[in-house]
């Protein structure tokens, strides 16, 4: 989901706002994936810990491929050093808010705390596997985006999608995976909610079987997360 920090989510897209439709919706897991910053992990980690729901903190990068990519962690202070690092590699493009969006972050009551400088949908000068490599050596979870989208995703950008130090592939239409996918991998899907009436679309059930979902300090689980989405592996069509 993206929150009002994004420039093309909606303002009423608070943490706050977002915790407490997912709880209206019985979700259990949700993942905050703002464009290229997570400044607003910390509203939303202390909102689902208030209703025990496991949250994944991260960002969607873009890299320098311009496509997208979901980076997840399990604690709100790697998520923000990793991405107050990605930030960095942004180019120095200013936000117009009048023209391409505010970009704001708050904190758990909604009032805005910050907002940040840098127009937040470009590309990093960090490639995908590059990324990837990062990402992982921090323990996160690494999903390219939608990439079966006609815009910022693999097909968009590469061609079509291509092997790699995935952790699961997020598709808009997973009954179209079989036919896109080189190799097996877990495919997901999202909502991608810029908007509160989008929060839950797309969600799926991932099976961890008997592992608690959050540990004893109310994070969670990502050895739970990768075991269910291992059971969410999809095999390509046989050409």
């Amino acid at each position: 989901m993206h929150s009002c920090l994004s420039p093309c989510g909606d303002l009423l897209m608070s943490p706050k706002t977002i915790v407490e439709t997912l709880v209206s919706k019985n979700i259990k897991l949700a993942a905050l994936t703002d464009h290229n910053t997570s400044l607003d992990t910390p509203a939303f980690a202390s909102c689902c810990k208030k209703h025990n729901i496991a949250a994944l903190y991260g960002m969607e990068a873009q890299t320098s491929e311009e496509l997208h990519v979901l980076t997840l962690f399990a604690d709100e202070k790697t998520a923000l050093d990793f991405c107050a690092g990605w930030y960095d590699l942004l180019p120095n493009v200013i936000n117009k808010p009048d023209k391409t969006g505010d970009q704001v972050y708050v904190d758990e009551n909604d009032d805005i705390v910050g907002e940040v400088e840098k127009y937040l949908i470009t590309s990093a000068s960090v490639s995908l596997d590059e990324l990837a490599k990062q990402v992982h050596k921090l323990g996160g979870i690494v999903i390219p985006a939608h990439v079966d989208r006609p815009a910022f995703s693999m097909t968009s950008q590469l061609g079509c999608v291509v092997d790699g130090d995935w952790d699961a592939l997020e598709f808009v239409k997973p009954d179209a995976a079989p036919e896109l996918l080189p190799s097996a991998y877990p495919v997901t899907t999202s909502s991608d909610a810029h908007y509160i009436e989008h929060i839950g679309r797309r969600a799926f059930d991932l099976d961890i079987g008997e592992v608690p979902l959050l540990d004893s300090n109310g994070n969670t689980n990502l050895e739970a997360v990768r075991a269910g989405l291992s059971k969410r592996i999809v095999e390509p069509l046989k050409k």
